[in-house]
């Protein structure tokens, strides 16, 4: 049996369950630096303090994925959020499954992320690593610190297929 995913355009509704979608459309900004700069305020839920957790920030430079493409593995991490934000305009994918003892498989969505937009998952969502349309780097927030917070569930025996 084949599942055949197909990424849908995210929005902050469809993707509430799985995180956040990082973007300044419809906040009020807070006017700084003298009006040079605009400061847009609670655009994600970052948690990453579990288990005396600490927040950090880096950089991950992605290669582009090639489509179809088997979905062999899925990921997630109890103990903190991962926020993914592209530091060019370009396109990318989220391919997830809620928070459980191991993915859902009837549960499965990929949501397609335009350019300008981020997203950061909530703790426990089950998701595939950085799907990248192009060659590029990424600035993520995450957690670091003692704990297991990697969960990894194989699905090379499972015939899951993402479509873009």
């Amino acid at each position: 049996m084949e599942i055949t995913i197909k990424p849908k355009p995210i929005s902050k509704e469809n993707f509430s369950k799985f995180g956040d979608m990082i973007t300044t459309d419809n906040l009020k900004p807070i006017e700084i630096n003298n009006g040079y700069a605009k400061r847009f305020d609670g655009i994600a839920n970052l948690n990453t303090a579990t288990d005396n957790g600490e927040t950090t920030i880096s950089i991950f430079s992605a290669l582009k994925r090639n489509f179809p493409m088997k979905i062999d593995m899925m990921e997630k991490h109890p103990l903190g959020s991962q926020a993914f934000i592209p530091m060019k305009e370009t396109t990318f994918l989220a391919f997830v499954a809620p928070n459980g003892e191991k993915p859902d498989l009837n549960k499965i969505e990929s949501f397609i992320i335009p350019p300008g937009i981020g997203i950061n998952y909530n703790p426990g969502t089950w998701h595939f690593p950085l799907i990248s349309t192009e060659d590029m780097n990424f600035l993520v927030v995450d957690r670091k610190g003692s704990g297991d917070n990697l969960v990894i569930e194989n699905l090379e025996d499972k015939n899951v297929i993402l479509k873009y």
